[in-house]
């Protein structure tokens, strides 16, 4: 089971240790963890040992050089970017839990576990996990708007909650269209995108429209189409009803 514990005591020959994890080149056989922004992050250092034994190791878990995580006498300190949503299980390969992923938590985390000897403490095991942290856009929704004018209809695309930053399109037989009202905005949080566009269209003619959503090498799309035929059957049909409801009893 996970704790976090108190901590009262300084990090010793901290910086050379975070120095010597450096010096390592981790580019071979380094573990690798796909996860989506908000998940759970378990990274293993893939080390054990018993519960006997953690008062004589000192175990560090570090990201891109800054610390995260540190135990030492069996007593575990979390730095504060990763306070009260890391936790650390030194009966499971001494792995960390990371709760509600954020986009920066994308990185290499590095464990090093120390272990005493002969009165001072020397580097045990070395391990490296690279982290990656996903945002997927959601396959947009495509809505109708009021229309500007009769032969005129409005609708508009959207889509939220990806990275990195997108871009959106409006394509009729692969030919790009000329959009209105294109808004891109970040949450300064989450970092995450929300982008809307608005087309506006002949009604008069059969369209099949295809609103595609570009972030960085990945793509969602949404398509929408319109027939003169059924069009004109649904507005008779909303004719229809509204008649009979302002028809006096």
């Amino acid at each position: 089971m996970c704790h976090t514990l108190k901590w009262g005591m300084p990090l010793p020959k901290l910086f050379q240790l975070l120095v010597l994890a450096g010096l390592f080149d981790f580019c071979s056989g380094i573990i690798q963890v796909t996860k989506t922004v908000k998940e759970i992050a378990v990274l293993s250092c893939d080390y054990n040992i018993s519960t006997e034994e953690l008062t004589r190791v000192r175990i560090y878990w570090q990201k891109d050089n800054e610390m995260v995580l540190a135990v030492m006498s069996g007593k575990v300190r979390v730095w504060p970017k990763y306070e009260n949503r890391t936790f650390t299980d030194v009966t499971n390969n001494l792995c960390i839990v990371i709760l509600a992923l954020r986009l920066s938590d994308n990185g290499t985390y590095t464990c090093v576990v120390q272990k005493q000897e002969k009165g001072s403490y020397k580097l045990e095991h070395l391990t490296a996990v690279k982290l990656l942290i996903k945002a997927d856009f959601p396959v947009p929704s495509i809505t109708a708007h009021e229309s500007p004018s009769p032969n005129i209809k409005r609708i508009r695309c959207s889509t939220s909650g990806g990275f990195p930053e997108p871009h959106l399109s409006w394509l009729e037989n692969g030919e790009e269209l000329n959009a209105t009202n294109t808004t891109l905005s970040q949450d300064p949080d989450t970092e995450l995108y929300t982008i809307s566009s608005e087309l506006d269209f002949n009604m008069t003619g059969n369209h099949s429209f295809t609103c595609l959503v570009k972030y960085g090498d990945l793509t969602v799309s949404q398509t929408f189409n319109w027939q003169i035929r059924l069009a004109a059957r649904q507005r008779r049909k909303e004719e229809s009803r509204e008649m009979e409801r302002i028809s006096p009893i």
